[in-house]
């Protein structure tokens, strides 16, 4: 009995040192720090470029079949927070999003993706711009694996409810805070 307890502790061991951690990189933005004026909004009182960050990720858990990237601001004085980026859709073999790949167009995502209604009112990336004196806020971009292939959302789709689709099948996610304050 001893042996089997030591052999299926030693099985765990070796598996838990073996597993990747799923984390989600960036070399345009990073966690706990200001972010850059070219990842900023262009509008509402900011002069940003409005430009998504590159970001890329590995490590994502074996039944992954699909993945989703999302950018909200958990301070956002509305008492919802607000969303500012949400793609869905991306491909399994797919594990980087380029600059800009959130351009209002949706030219720049990668095929079969999709990108959803922000709090902007429209699809596409919208960078951090908060109030003027309004303490720090913080930027959640959020990496999602996801069990299933496509998420049923469209273009028009709020971001509470891509949200809730994230949630629902989620098998990890992995995340960047950026902060801005002005």
């Amino acid at each position: 009995m001893t042996r089997l307890i030591f052999s299926f502790a030693l099985s765990v061991f070796s598996l838990s040192t073996h597993a990747q951690e799923f984390r989600l990189n960036s070399a345009d933005i990073q966690h706990g720090k200001q972010v850059k004026d070219a990842y900023v909004l262009n509008g509402s009182g900011c002069s940003g470029k409005d430009v998504s960050p590159k970001l890329s990720w590995s490590g994502e858990p074996e039944s992954t079949k699909s993945f989703a990237v999302t950018m909200f601001d958990s301070d956002a004085p509305t008492g919802s927070g607000w969303w500012h980026w949400t793609v869905v859709n991306i491909p399994r073999n797919v594990h980087s999003l380029a600059r800009d790949a959130g351009n209002k167009s949706g030219a720049n995502v990668p095929s079969g993706a999709l990108q959803g209604r922000t709090d902007f009112g429209r699809p596409g990336y919208g960078g951090p711009c908060p109030p003027a004196g309004d303490k720090t806020h913080h930027y959640h971009f959020k990496v999602w694996a996801l069990k299933v292939e496509r998420v049923p959302i469209n273009s028009e789709s709020s971001g509470a409810m891509v949200g809730y689709m994230l949630n629902t099948n989620s098998v990890g996610t992995a995340e960047l805070v950026p902060v801005s304050e002005r």
